[in-house]
């Protein structure tokens, strides 16, 4: 590994450390604190107050990749990074400010995400040559028009990133099963741009959660959970492993199927498939698991879905 993309690390874990007791600090003192929906269980009640929009502080990981690459791919998955916490940052503001859990409506979210997603990927085309091609495995690729590319990765970048946001659901969640995720792309990718992107904000994540582990002093919001949701989807369509997406975003995949499975099966029945959705409430309100012990056990398969994905790179594409 390359002594700057160590320096780079080191960096951006200690300015998350350093400054986010001043981030917290601050927004308890505009109010700017997480509202607790009335259908969860008793022990997220007493979250209610904790500082939220902290993932605001990621924003540092974009700033230090971009002063160690000052290159185009970093300033676009940059840009990505800080287009969906925008998003996010709407939409906790609100939640915050006006102490509404239901925060903008989902067609405002959506709207914006399609529109930002829309434009970053006519950049990634137009600048960048992305090719149209989706690689299935070693010599063979599925080739498609550019209309049709861009309509399927529309929709596997919003709905990815947004997979990814229903994670952020319990302290440290999310956190600990990114990480492994980023680590993925660190480790497959040959553009040093990505390399110090990924590492970055396993930094800056690391610096995080020593505010973000059970019991959180600070949530991260959608402001960090949809950024990290993008730019995680967007990695995978640069470094042209969209194929290995079910693998590698299985824990996301589970968390958003759910939801989805839990909506669709109650609106037919007026019954549940689990005690609640996303399913991480499911195994803590069915089995009585701890908040520590599902992050632990999600963090592990995400782990392990990394790393079967990185054999399937390796061997496959």
């Amino acid at each position: 590994m390359e002594t700057s993309l160590l320096v780079a690390l080191s960096i951006s874990f200690l300015l998350v450390a350093m400054f986010t007791p001043i981030l917290i600090w601050g927004l308890r003192s505009l109010r700017l604190t997480q509202p607790i929906r009335v259908e969860l269980p008793p022990d997220h009640q007493a979250k209610r107050g904790t500082p939220l929009m902290a993932g605001i502080i990621l924003l540092t990981g974009v700033i230090t990749s971009v002063y160690f690459h000052p290159k185009p791919l970093v300033l676009f998955i940059g840009t990505t990074f800080f287009l969906f916490s925008l998003v996010g940052f709407m939409d906790d503001f609100k939640k915050a400010a006006f102490q509404d859990p239901s925060g903008i409506s989902g067609k405002t979210k959506l709207f914006f995400q399609f529109i930002f997603t829309t434009v970053l990927l006519f950049v990634l085309l137009l600048q960048f040559n992305l090719s149209s091609d989706i690689t299935l495995f070693k010599g063979f690729s599925l080739h498609l028009p550019v209309f049709a590319y861009l309509i399927l990765m529309m929709l596997f970048i919003v709905g990815s990133a947004n997979a990814i946001n229903f994670t952020d659901g319990l302290d440290g969640l999310l956190i600990n099963v990114s990480i492994p995720t980023f680590f993925f792309f660190f480790v497959i990718s040959d553009k040093v741009e990505v390399q110090t992107f990924s590492l970055v904000m396993i930094g800056c994540l690391l610096g995080l959660f020593i505010y973000n582990i059970y019991p959180a002093k600070a949530f991260m919001g959608d402001t960090g959970s949809l950024a990290i949701g993008g730019s995680l989807s967007f990695l995978a369509i640069i470094e042209k492993v969209e194929i290995l997406i079910p693998i590698l975003f299985s824990v996301y995949l589970a968390e958003q199927l759910s939801v989805i499975l839990q909506v669709w099966y109650y609106k037919k029945t007026k019954l549940r498939i689990f005690r609640m959705a996303p399913i991480h409430y499911h195994f803590s309100l069915k089995y009585g698991w701890s908040e520590n012990k599902i992050v632990m056990v999600f963090g592990f398969i995400s782990w392990l879905s990394a790393f079967i994905s990185w054999i399937a790179w390796k061997y496959i594409l």
